[in-house]
């Protein structure tokens, strides 16, 4: 097992904490997940199959194994925020939405998305709906950029941190349930006529919904809902972006800054998000940068070489 784990990457080694994590967090309350069994054996075998890729990797060297290496924890944020859906939707626990929605008002005497439905303009929409779907784009750009000119080392650091700011957000997803504006200011099925867009906003929208595991045309939409609002992950996650695209002088900040900007504005516009979970998107954002460097290289130059 130590022969194993000395050949994980850090970011290996954060993916199979963070299952294991998850699968205690499972056993902690299982009388109250139904597929308690299911998931903890997804987990165990996804961290043996990190292993054995791991060991592919050091013994082949092969360009496609390195490549799958490389890669796989793009698809492995996915499957983990779908694993805490399934904890969340079976703890049942009440929404913070209620507190959040104070903590707005308490700034701003009023409901910022209810406030900004009076500039909304189909054209606008339709830019930010687009904007918000770049949430994704502007992280793989980042990574993709610094991959493709060979930079092993600061490819391995984004790679990691952005991992980890993820698994931070679900933390606090977990910690802090809530669905968002969109589900308790606003009518949810009547964003189409109350928030129009021009050609792909709906698409789009139903796109989001399907990801967020909201089928189509349910009549209680926010039953289904991921509790995903706080802290503003894509908030955390693009400010995270930005500062590596900036830190790095990448080719591509001043777009990715372009794009960041209005994605952040959309979350609030589109109903997304109330304020203070942009405030909480920050607040990850530092613990993440500040943080991430220090988890690095404890695994690197001590955990790895005392399991040596």
């Amino acid at each position: 097992m130590s022969r194993f784990l000395t050949l994980l990457r850090p970011v290996d080694a954060l993916i199979v904490a963070f299952a294991i994590l998850l699968s205690a967090i499972i056993l902690f309350f299982v009388a109250r997940i139904e597929s308690w069994a299911m998931l903890i054996t997804i987990n165990l075998f996804a961290s043996l199959g990190i292993m054995l890729l791991s060991l592919a990797t050091e013994t082949t060297n092969h360009r496609v194994v390195r490549a799958v290496h490389d890669w796989y924890p793009v698809p492995s944020i996915f499957f983990l925020f779908k694993e805490v859906y399934v904890i969340i939707q079976s703890l049942g626990r009440t929404d913070w939405d209620n507190f959040l929605i104070r903590i707005d008002r308490g700034i701003f005497g009023t409901d910022p998305t209810v406030w900004l439905a009076q500039f909304s303009w189909p054209a606008l929409t339709e830019i930010l709906q687009l904007a918000y779907t770049s949430y994704y784009f502007i992280m793989l750009t980042a990574g993709i950029e610094l991959y493709l000119q060979r930079e092993k080392q600061k490819f391995s650091s984004i790679l990691f941190t952005i991992v980890y700011g993820f698994f931070l957000s679900y933390i606090g997803y977990i910690a802090f349930p809530a669905v968002g504006p969109r589900f308790t200011l606003h009518n949810f099925d009547s964003l189409g006529t109350e928030l129009p867009g021009l050609w792909l906003t709906n698409g789009i929208r139903e796109f989001l919904n399907a990801g967020e595991s909201i089928p189509t045309s349910v009549s209680n939409a926010i039953a289904f809902a991921q509790r995903d609002a706080f802290p503003s992950g894509h908030t955390q996650m693009t400010l995270i972006s930005l500062y590596f695209a900036f830190h790095y002088k990448l080719k591509s900040r001043y777009v990715l800054f372009i794009f960041g900007t209005l994605l952040i504005i959309s979350t609030i516009y589109l109903r997304y998000h109330y304020v203070v979970d942009l405030i909480g998107g920050l607040c990850f954002m530092v613990l993440t940068v500040w943080t991430a460097p220090k988890l690095f290289e404890l695994w690197e130059t001590r955990i790895r070489t005392w399991l040596k």
